[in-house]
């Protein structure tokens, strides 16, 4: 989030900025911890925003990846196109959580310190107004 005011930072900018830095510095000894599974799966979780940014109207989305319960993979960015409806900011949410996901699974099995991931992928999302539109026959 900070990184999206470098070209033209205010004293809000840097409040911020040095909030987060307190933040890291109290927060230096917490850890990621594993518990061993043999049965490992990879579980994303994206969501997005609508038109959030107020300069640009472009949404942003997330997405967060667990492994044997802890975290391995996330990020958040603002989406590349500007769209008109929630639907669609979910659905390219949805989209790049999906793609990373892949990739990650990919690169888990190919070190070679599991034999298997568990498939298909699960990725959960709000998808609430695909739903709507796909049972309503007006559309």
């Amino acid at each position: 989030m900070l990184g999206r005011y470098q070209r033209n930072p205010g004293v809000d900018h840097w409040k911020a900025a040095k909030k987060v830095l307190r933040y890291l510095q109290g927060t230096k000894d917490h850890m990621l911890t594993f518990r061993r599974s043999d049965h490992l799966e990879v579980i994303g979780y994206s969501d997005s925003d609508y038109a959030g940014c107020v300069d640009t109207r472009k949404s942003t989305f997330g997405y967060l990846f667990l492994l044997a319960g802890g975290e391995i993979s996330w990020k958040s960015a603002k989406q590349p196109v500007i769209v008109t409806s929630t639907m669609e900011a979910e659905f390219i949410a949805c989209y790049e959580a999906t793609n990373h996901g892949l990739w990650l699974r990919n690169f888990i099995y190919g070190l070679g310190i599991v034999d298997t991931i568990a498939k298909p992928l699960k990725i959960y999302c709000d998808n609430s107004a695909a739903v709507f539109f796909s049972k309503n026959d007006k559309y």
